[in-house]
């Protein structure tokens, strides 16, 4: 039995068999049990599990290990809690957070869990856990419950086996969606026929495909084809039927919402992987420091240390100076592991919250419309906001509102519409009591048209009433609600409504749609789905005259080319009418139908159900008889739908192009579509040199485009280019010498060639050189591909934009994915790492929040790095003058506590709130953000500055007491030489030294800083004098020798002129030099920053 549960638990699963009511046949495949779980940890397993997870961190172990040693007396001269401290503290913390993350994530599953369900157990509904249903159960739903599981519909209580879902959960989409069940199993409506029912169903394994299904039902000797239509999947919810039934095919885990819920890629920034390698030469400067000091260990043992052996042997088991440079070489990596403190990481995280908690308060990147705010979703990626330079935006939906107007159409070759509606009227549709008050038209002509009875004009329009997935909902007596998967669709469909043809109602066998009055049911024969390939759609009816046709509306370049050739000389009329409205900026389809016979019919009916009937390949079965009946079809027109511009698009895109951010848009629409919106939304500029357009459809001619050969560069014009024209200019010599601004469009197929591996670095070199590239009918798998070739050869930090299904890929694929929460789901915000509603909030987003995060960390990690070098380098420069001891200059409770209390919170506050301008300013100049581009603020130059003012601090903290306190005498003649006179000197020396340099660093003081600089100062003062104290050495004697030292020590006034001085010399060159850089080569963020005040 072990071994069977082991063999299912790693075999990957190839086919899933299930049968209904029997439950002793299915759990011998050992399905997952419908219990959901998705927290890490119990009460038992917490911690173990998480200091395991924790101890993956390379900082972690490495203390753990320091930690190892000084428990050992021969190496260390530490107490042990010095280390266990600040390790036990940043370990509490992590679990302290991680443990909270799981409780509510138990909580949420819990709830989940125990919801309840009626599942069918021999012959009667029984209330049941979700927990406890299992594959092969038939369970009854009842409206608006969620569903539990991914069930097969059996039956419904509504007509024809239908039933209608809402997949928020799963897509976002608030649309109702229609499900249907199989006819055989329609009428099994009650529990004892379905006790009965012992179908066996063999399909995919567990996956997460939301949109497909593949599977087939074995009944009475007869198999039936399953699809996604057949399917209720888990997280869904049944409205608007009373009740229905629905067989268990994946529970649990193997659910396609629970398969959607994995881990995302982790992102890391740039200065994550800085930041890790500066670790790494950190480690290896704090071994060669340990060697240093260990090889004048035994060089000092073998020449001076021998004289005093008769009063100070070595501790066994030393015998040997080689043996004593050894455990001197321990002892140093246990003094200088502080130049690597482990708050580092524990800091970065807390500083990196806080900007995503400025990111989710920002009332200015609000939508009050939409009530919806920013969302910061993760909170490794802020700093890295600061350092975009190209932007992948989807169009529809992004830089578009995704809501649709019908405005323009073309019908049998006349156009109808005004685009300059403020000279038109409204058309008047009072004569329709079912027209939508909203709509507007602006061409009398097309109403006339449709009331004089043109046939042409009521076919196109017969066809817009019937050619969609449109769900009709009448509240009341003539007050309909469509309820549409697309706005486009929406659009298309209210249209013909107020044109006289109004959908009222469908069936899975019907549709009924009111013609100027009239109703009339169509028999609805076959529906082909639109999809991003096929991209288009139709449907098969039958009339109530007996005729049965094919109506077909999809992409002009795909439909061209199945038109019948009877209709070339209209399509060439619809095709310049289609190019007016691309260039107008509309959204465009073409509208086709096609007559069928009864035989043709029946025949192609035939081999479709021999398609869905198939096994294996089904799907390409079925876009093969698709293609086989969308042939030789009638040209009808096409439509032209407005989707106008976001609020502040063109201004935000304007400022982003100031800060050098190139902006490339991936779209799906036609060339003219995408290029009109191009210079409406101020990509394209009239002032622009070129705009050259890739349209090559082979590998040869993209390729002569690209490198410009044979004249294959063609600017943007009005007009097409007369044969006989000169040759635009090739692209070497753009490349070589660049004068001007150039933009650079290139279709989906020309795409596809130009992204093939011997040709991708010239698209890339070329598609650099511009200012803006714009990418038209691309797929989802084009635009990540896209994104992936610039993040593949350039060292640049990328964004995708986009608000649907189709950009979740490129989200994915970015370094950061940004999703907006718009019209159609939130699919693409699901997978983003930031959102919010409106394009126009991508400038905040970037120029303030991106750019102060940016700032904010990297003058948090160099000030980090300068002060725990300032404080442990000091160790080094008194090995020289203990006999390479490992003695410590400060007392081990100033060493535990300097990084958790004296220096931790000032540098927090400036790295949560520091500010260099005003965000005004930070968007009144643009080029403000271009350091963080360049990554001049934290870099393997600036950490080396860091490392060395720090040094230079740590010599002059050391040098300038030493040299003072071995020559001074107290008030009363007794010399101040003396150990613990000179460490409380040294510290005090250091933590006023670095709070002084934390005051120069800070460009924006709030009372949150004042507070902390101030008070760790104050605290300071306030704990030496405590440890100092006589009340703790009367309690711990053997803990707290030196009583008294600090007040001895800081009443004489040699050792403040000794700690003045000692500030003076670190802190002088500083103000020196950053006064004579300020005034010789200023920066823009000092010339914006001056003129504030």
């Amino acid at each position: 039995m072990i071994g069977s549960v082991f063999y299912f638990s790693i075999s990957p699963e190839e086919e899933r068999k299930v049968r209904a009511n029997d439950r002793e046949y299915n759990e011998k495949f050992q399905y997952a049990n419908n219990c959901i779980m998705t927290s890490k940890y119990n009460i038992i397993t917490f911690l173990p599990v998480n200091l395991f997870e924790q101890f993956q961190e390379v900082a972690n172990t490495y203390f753990l290990f320091l930690l190892i040693l000084q428990l050992i007396p021969q190496i260390s001269s530490l107490s042990w809690f010095t280390t266990i401290v600040p390790l036990v503290l940043v370990l509490s913390i992590t679990a302290v957070k991680d443990a909270t993350d799981d409780y509510f994530r138990h909580k949420s599953d819990n709830q989940v869990n125990n919801r309840q369900s009626q599942v069918l157990i021999n012959g009667t509904l029984q209330n049941e856990k979700w927990m406890n249903v299992r594959v092969g159960d038939i369970i009854r739903l009842e409206n608006n419950q969620f569903v539990a599981a991914d069930l097969l519909l059996l039956s419904s209580s509504e007509p024809h086996g239908l039933c209608y879902i809402e997949t928020a959960e799963l897509d976002g989409e608030t649309n109702m969606k229609v499900r249907q069940s199989l006819p055989v199993t329609s009428e099994l409506g009650d529990p004892n026929s379905l006790a009965q029912f012992d179908g066996e169903v063999i399909c995919e394994p567990p996956n997460n495909k939301l949109d497909r299904f593949c599977g087939t039902l074995y009944w009475r000797e007869n198999k039936y084809g399953l699809s996604n239509q057949n399917m209720l999947l888990r997280g869904c919810v049944l409205r608007n039927t009373e009740s229905c039934y629905g067989l268990v095919i994946f529970a649990g885990p193997d659910t396609k919402l629970m398969q959607n819920s994995g881990r995302t890629k982790f992102k890391r920034t740039s200065i994550d992987r800085l930041m890790n390698t500066l670790v790494l030469w950190i480690f290896g400067f704090l071994v060669c420091m340990g060697v240093i000091l260990a090889i004048g260990n035994a060089v000092w043992e073998k020449e001076v240390g021998f004289l005093f052996q008769s009063y100070l042997p070595w501790d066994p088991p030393v015998d040997n100076f080689l043996f004593s440079a050894f455990l001197a070489f321990w002892s140093y990596v246990i003094i200088l592991n502080t130049v690597v403190p482990i708050s580092l990481y524990v800091s970065v995280e807390v500083i990196r919250l806080g900007h995503s908690y400025f990111i989710n308060w920002d009332r200015r990147m609000f939508c009050q419309r939409r009530n919806t705010p920013a969302e910061a979703r993760t909170t490794t990626l802020n700093e890295e906001l600061g350092q975009v330079e190209y932007i992948f935006s989807d169009k529809t939906g992004t830089l578009t509102q995704n809501i649709m107007t019908f405005n323009k159409c073309s019908i049998n070759g006349h156009a109808y519409g005004e685009w300059e509606m403020s000279r038109a009227q409204r058309l008047d549709f009072s004569f329709n009591p079912l027209a939508d008050r909203d709509f507007c038209f602006y061409d009398q002509n097309l109403l006339d048209s449709v009331k004089l009875g043109e046939p042409a004009v009521h076919e196109f329009f017969r066809l817009l009433s019937l050619c969609h997935t449109v769900m009709s909902e009448e509240k009341s007596e003539g007050e309909l609600m469509y309820k549409a998967q697309s706005p486009d669709e929406g659009a298309l469909v209210t249209a013909a409504r107020n044109f006289g043809f109004v959908f009222r109602s469908r069936t899975p066998s019907t549709v009924t749609v009111q013609e100027l009055g009239r109703s009339v049911t169509y028999a609805l024969l076959a529906i082909l789905d639109f999809n991003n390939i096929r991209k288009r759609m139709s449907v098969i009816v039958r009339n109530p005259e007996g005729k049965i046709r094919l109506y077909c509306k999809g992409a002009d370049t795909l439909l061209f080319e199945r038109l019948h050739p009877c209709n070339h000389d209209l399509m060439n009329v619809t095709s310049d009418h289609l190019n007016e409205y691309a260039a107008d900026g509309l959204r465009t389809l073409v509208l086709a139908y096609r007559d069928l016979s009864e035989q043709q019919w029946e025949d192609w009916a035939e081999r479709r159900r021999s398609a869905e009937r198939a096994a294996d390949y089904r799907e390409d079965r079925l876009a093969a008889a698709y293609e086989e009946i969308e042939q030789d079809m009638m040209l009808l027109g096409a439509t032209a739908i407005e989707d106008k511009l976001q609020e502040g698009v063109p201004e935000t895109i304007a400022i982003l192009s100031l800060a050098n951010i190139k902006i490339w848009v991936l779209t799906g629409d036609k060339q003219e579509t995408a290029v009109n919106i191009g210079y409406s939304c101020k990509m394209l500029t009239d002032d622009m040199s070129e705009v050259f357009i890739i349209n090559g459809h082979t590998v040869q001619r993209v390729r002569e485009e690209l490198s410009g050969e044979q004249g294959g560069w063609h600017p943007q014009q009005e007009e097409k280019p007369q044969q006989g024209s000169p040759p635009a200019p090739a692209l070497p010599s753009l490349l070589d010498s660049i004068s001007g601004e150039y933009a650079l469009v290139i279709s989906g197929h020309s795409l596809a060639h130009a992204l093939e591996a011997d040709m991708e670095r010239e698209f890339l070199d070329t598609a650099c050189a511009c200012k803006a590239v714009i990418c038209c009918r691309v797929t989802p798998l084009q635009k990540a591909l896209v994104v992936e070739l610039v993040k593949k050869h350039k060292k640049a930090v990328t964004l995708a934009i986009g608000d649907g299904a189709n950009d979740v890929s490129m989200i994915k694929t970015a370094h950061i994915g940004v999703g907006i929460s718009g019209q159609e789901g939130i699919q693409a915000v699901l997978a983003s790492d930031y959102s919010f509603s409106q394009f126009r909030f991508l400038q905040r987003l970037l120029l303030v929040h991106g750019r102060w995060s940016y700032l904010r960390m990297c003058r948090f990690l160099c000030y980090f790095f300068y002060k725990n070098f300032a404080f442990t380098m000091v160790h080094f420069w008194f090995g020289f003058f203990c006999g390479f001891s490992a003695q410590t200059v400060y007392d081990q409770y100033f060493i535990t506590l300097y990084n958790i209390v004296y220096t931790s919170l000032p540098v927090l506050a400036m790295g949560i709130f520091d500010q260099d301008v005003p965000e005004q300013r930070s968007l009144e100049y643009p080029k403000l953000y271009e350091p963080g581009q360049l990554n001049l603020l934290f870099n393997k130059r600036e950490f080396f500055i860091c490392i060395a003012q720090g040094i230079y601090t740590s010599v002059v903290l050391f040098c300038v007491p030493y040299g003072v306190l071995s020559q001074a005498t107290r008030n009363d003649g007794i010399p101040l030489a003396d150990y613990q006179t000179f460490a409380v000197t040294v510290a005090t020396s250091l933590v006023i030294v670095v709070s002084v340099q934390i005051a120069l660093d800070t460009g924006y003081w709030t009372a949150i800083n004042h507070f902390f600089v101030w008070g760790s100062l104050g605290a300071y003062f306030t704990i030496l004098f405590a440890m100092h104290s006589n009340i703790l050495f009367s309690i711990f004697p053997n803990q707290f020798h030196f009583f008294g030292s600090a007040q001895n020590t800081l009443i004489q006034p040699v050792v403040w002129l000794t700690i003045a001085l000692a500030t003076v010399v670190c802190i002088v060159p500083v103000l020196a030099f950053r006064f004579l850089k300020l005034d010789l080569k200023p920066q823009l963020s000092d010339t914006v920053g001056l003129s504030v005040f």
